[in-house]
């Protein structure tokens, strides 16, 4: 086999994988200093089922089995829309807790998870990180603009800078 065939039938290979694979999993984490407590801030946040007391487009939120694993929230949107997650890890002990979409609604992703937690800053503050995992919301090869990569990772982030920014305005009072 010459060499210009043998790489070609490379280019080729290696062509035909890329495209089987698939999207890639993208990820997310932001994170909020908090001028309070560990378990002020915790004592906000880590009720599962009380999302709409601290996140600015929840207008309502209610879980099958509160903070145990297996429970089920439902998160009424302000202006309509629905995301439904399950609870996968909680731990008060260690401020965190960790859940999954099971649809996520108005949302471009899919398989998305993610983890809420809660740690001692410096002076007094707190620190809040919440980090998600996702695919995009359209898997095939060309996805809509409206469900590509770029459009996951901006809901997401959005979803979050939103929610620790006005989590920060709750706790400290604002």
């Amino acid at each position: 086999m010459s060499k210009k065939l043998l790489l070609a039938a490379l280019l080729c290979t290696a062509t035909a994988t890329a495209w089987a694979h698939g999207p890639t999993r993208q990820k997310v984490t932001e994170t909020m200093t908090i001028a309070a407590s560990p378990e002020a801030v915790w004592k906000r946040v880590g009720d599962y089922s009380a999302l709409h007391g601290w996140h600015p487009v929840v207008e309502s939120s209610e879980t099958t089995a509160g903070n145990e694993p297996g429970s089920v929230r439902t998160l009424h949107l302000k202006g309509g829309g629905t995301i439904v997650e399950e609870l996968t890890k909680y731990s008060a002990e260690g401020r965190s807790l960790s859940y999954k979409m099971k649809d996520p609604g108005p949302l471009p992703v899919t398989n998305y998870s993610s983890t809420l937690s809660v740690s001692a800053g410096t002076g007094g503050t707190s620190t809040v990180e919440w980090r998600g995992a996702f695919y995009r919301g359209d898997p095939n090869g060309d996805p809509a603009p409206d469900k590509n990569d770029e459009a996951a990772i901006a809901a997401i982030t959005g979803v979050y800078k939103t929610g620790l920014e006005n989590l920060k305005k709750v706790v400290e009072g604002q």
